[in-house]
């Protein structure tokens, strides 16, 4: 159960946003010479250094390629960069106004695992971001979940305590995570489960004396970012 003052954390992508574009991947693909199956072997093998802010981008697409056997021309590399970029670049609309609809019962907040030059374009993409209380990407903080320092970041920039937050994400493991670091989890398979759980975890509107006797939510607090 929530305190007094509850915070909901976002997952970003499969939750908020959309999972890589199809077709994504055999485009890179081609781009850098390789067959689809092994660039995507390698392209996932290196990704956590870059979503944790560990590599650069060209130090990441350099690592790819470098398993690959292949030379890493900059040109190349900028390309597989933004090809990259605009592959994880679509959300889910609904859900965006749905999450926004969110900070007049508590407050919201993001934590994704995303690479910093993503994490730059995303949000020139998508200003709305401004608007949450704390967003903290992968990349900037350097740590991707399921590391704890994640979640401890999320704790210690928004001057709350692991029970104040529940954490929706996508992946069972990151859920498990948040869990073991002291917040409750949901994992979201859809938008009718998760308004089901918020509803059961938020604080009631009004206190009532047939209610559950939590205190209504006061309203959000200060924003606090880290791009």
């Amino acid at each position: 159960m929530p305190t007094d003052r509850p915070i909901v954390l976002f997952d970003l992508f499969g939750v908020i946003a959309c999972h890589q574009r199809p077709g994504a991947m055999a485009e890179m693909a081609a781009l850098s010479g390789a067959r689809t199956e092994p660039f995507a072997h390698a392209y996932w093998a290196c990704r956590m250094p870059y979503d944790a802010g560990q590599f650069t981008a060209p130090q990441y697409w350099t690592a790819v390629l470098n398993q690959l056997s292949l030379t890493a021309h900059p040109d190349t590399i900028e390309k597989l960069r933004l090809t990259d970029i605009h592959s994880w670049s679509r959300v889910d609309d609904d859900m965006v106004g749905y999450v926004q609809s969110l900070r007049e019962r508590a407050e919201v907040a993001l934590l994704s695992n995303i690479p910093a030059d993503h994490a730059d374009a995303f949000l020139t993409a998508q200003p709305w971001l401004r608007h949450l209380d704390h967003v903290a990407f992968s990349g900037k903080i350097q740590a991707a979940k399921p590391d704890p320092a994640a979640f401890h970041h999320c704790v210690t920039a928004l001057h709350a305590t692991p029970a104040d937050f529940l954490f929706i994400d996508d992946r069972d493991e990151n859920v498990r995570a948040a869990r073991a670091a002291g917040m409750d989890g949901h994992l979201f398979t859809g938008r009718e489960g998760l308004t089901r759980a918020l509803d059961t975890w938020l604080p009631t509107p009004e206190a009532t004396p047939s209610g559950n006797g939590r205190k209504p939510w006061p309203g959000p607090l200060a924003r606090t970012w880290n791009w």
